[in-house]
């Protein structure tokens, strides 16, 4: 088939150009993904997963192998808890963990634009390695290319991984069940914030890190100790109710949240009052859902209490309703409901 006899599914005529919100992890780019690449790549459901799983062909053991690939703009390269060369390696490690995969090797690319200070990018390396040995994972290969100045923004990274799956489980959207019981592992919003900080220059009280951290040992730790999970999905891009809408969308289920149970530290929350934001849908790196049955909340709540960093303040935030509706909502402290819809632009470009 001539590939010019081949009309692009989104309309032309509303979106001609790429937008940096189609990047946003919004409404836009879940339309990217799903209208452009999965069908051209055949990818369905894996599209919208933290990772493909997959048995190499004619592999004599059962293993099962978890693969992803994730690149990294952030603006600016370092940033309060964090830098580009910390998030690169702890973005990949957390999608691998997110599919019940034990993160073990790493692929690290380089985008570098000429004139970048060559400490600038020691220090990158240095974070990267020192992120890696924390996550215990290697660094096995890599590549580099230099673009012309002020065509680069400095660096961008990509870096592609690849784990062992540590389960029977079936731990994908399509496992959520009536009933499940949704955790999360703390305060939301701060990746985002102190980006947002870094970026303009604001001055606070109380400095804003970001939650930047590798999620792999609670969640093997899980899995080590028998805990029954359906699903989970690292809040990055698009923050806590994207993700969500992701999910309640690939598993066709209704999804309620507990205002109340949803932690947003008071500076984190001020900020965003300030600038127009909505801490709901601002970027983590070190922030995740689990979707697990009600029988199971108590001893995944013990077992993270022994990971203080990680899930030191892991708590129940919501539970799965009916199938059929695709729908997020929220239960107010004033008492009324909000409908949680996905967002169709940009609350923070260049964020990861």
């Amino acid at each position: 088939m001539s590939l010019e006899r081949i009309s692009c599914p989104i309309a032309l005529q509303q979106y001609p150009q790429i937008l940096l919100a189609h990047g946003g992890g919004g409404r836009l780019t879940h339309q990217l993904i799903s209208e452009i690449f999965a069908p051209a790549f055949a990818m369905g459901d894996r599209a919208q997963q933290d990772a493909a799983t997959f048995l190499l062909p004619q592999q004599t053991s059962s293993q099962k192998l978890a693969f992803t690939t994730d690149s990294y703009v952030v603006k600016p390269l370092f940033f309060a808890g964090g830098d580009i060369g910390a998030l690169a390696v702890n973005g990949t490690v957390n999608d691998l963990a997110m599919m019940g995969a034990k993160p073990m090797y790493l692929s690290a690319g380089f985008i570098l634009e000429e004139g970048l200070p060559m400490d600038m990018l020691w220090r990158v390396v240095q974070s990267m390695r020192q992120a890696a040995e924390v996550a215990g994972v290697q660094i096995i290969t890599g590549d580099t290319k230099v673009v012309d100045r002020g065509k680069g923004d400095g660096i961008f990274i990509n870096t592609s991984g690849i784990g062992a799956i540590a389960t029977d489980l079936e731990i994908a959207p399509q496992s959520i069940r009536e009933g499940d019981v949704i955790l999360l592992n703390g305060d939301i919003g701060r990746h985002g914030i102190a980006i947002m900080a870094a970026r303009e220059g604001l001055e606070f009280e109380s400095e804003i890190q970001s939650d930047c951290m590798a999620l792999a040992d609670l969640v093997m730790a899980w899995l080590e100790g028998d805990v029954e999970i359906h699903a989970m999905r690292d809040l990055t891009r698009g923050g806590l109710v994207t993700s969500l809408n992701e999910l309640a969308s690939t598993a066709n289920v209704n999804i309620t949240l507990e205002e109340s149970a949803i932690r947003v530290r008071e500076d984190v929350r001020a900020v965003c009052e300030i600038l127009g934001l909505d801490p709901l849908y601002v970027a983590n790196e070190g922030r995740f859902v689990a979707f697990v049955p009600a029988s199971e909340v108590d001893k995944a709540i013990a077992i993270a209490c022994k990971f203080p960093e990680i899930g030191g303040q892991m708590q129940a935030i919501g539970m799965v309703g009916d199938r059929g509706k695709s729908l997020v909502s929220m239960r107010c402290q004033i008492g009324v409901n909000r409908i949680l819809s996905m967002l169709s632009g940009e609350q923070l470009p260049r964020i990861c």
